[in-house]
């Protein structure tokens, strides 16, 4: 009997999501990214779901690391549900992985096209076993140096999950401030959704640091911070930087 190679599957659960696409919906994809995509048209709840049993066979059959190698291959195609798919056929299994997947996830980095491949593989792989193994937080700063505008925001996403559990806050402050004057704004949306979630969650520690930041932060970046925040602490926060009215100044007969 021949032996199923991780190729071969990738390559069956490609054809099946070019025939079970939307060529009216891939019209429509278009109109979320800036850059121009490939899509076969698949909602998402459609794509995880049928993810979801692709993974059930193939584990049953042949393994964890067998799946890991094919959603290796899928995430290196360039057409959105391949990716996505890779990620659906990974998500809610960071208690069964180590080390070694958290290697060869970083090394999925360099391969993203999107904002889409980006949350996907960051937010729902990487985030998850940033909590489960916290000294791993120190990969952040790495990233955060890198001139791929996706592994600076991925340096942001990484750390969401964790800052949800209210862990990370020295962590979160020394990435924001060394990304404070970064122009990308795929990277100002990243830093800005992490602060809004550490506000949310840690609203005491936070709201002194968007007050510290208020002045140098970028108007994108501390909106969204600011989203979550009710509404006396969002006005303190960002009123001196945006809404300052400048003293009139009196006639000179009128001044003492």
């Amino acid at each position: 009997m021949t032996e199923v190679k991780p190729a071969t599957i990738a390559t069956q659960i490609r054809q099946a999501l070019r025939d079970g696409g939307s060529a009216e919906h891939a019209a429509g994809v278009q109109w979320f990214f800036k850059d121009e995509i490939k899509s076969h048209g698949w909602y998402t709840g459609d794509l995880r779901r049928a993810a979801r049993r692709f993974r059930k066979e193939i584990r049953k059959q042949h393994g964890l690391d067998f799946l890991v190698q094919v959603a290796d291959l899928l995430f290196s195609g360039s057409v959105l549900e391949e990716k996505v798919a890779g990620i659906f056929l990974l998500e809610d299994l960071d208690s069964e992985f180590g080390d070694r997947e958290f290697g060869r996830f970083e090394t999925w980095l360099d391969r993203i096209n999107n904002w889409a491949d980006h949350d996907g593989l960051v937010h729902s792989l990487i985030a998850p076993m940033m909590v489960a193994k916290p000294a791993r937080v120190n990969y952040v700063f790495r990233w955060a140096k890198s001139p791929n505008r996706w592994l600076r925001r991925a340096a942001c996403v990484a750390l969401i999950r964790g800052t949800r559990a209210k862990m990370f806050f020295p962590e979160i402050v020394k990435l924001s401030n060394s990304l404070l004057r970064d122009q990308d704004d795929m990277v100002q949306k990243g830093l800005g959704w992490l602060l809004r979630e550490t506000a949310k969650f840690d609203a005491k520690r936070t709201v002194p640091y968007l007050m510290k930041i208020r002045e140098r932060a970028p108007r994108l970046v501390l909106r969204t911070a600011c989203e979550t925040l009710p509404a006396a602490a969002k006005k303190r926060v960002l009123e001196a930087k945006y809404c300052r009215v400048p003293t009139p100044r009196l006639p000179r007969a009128h001044q003492k």
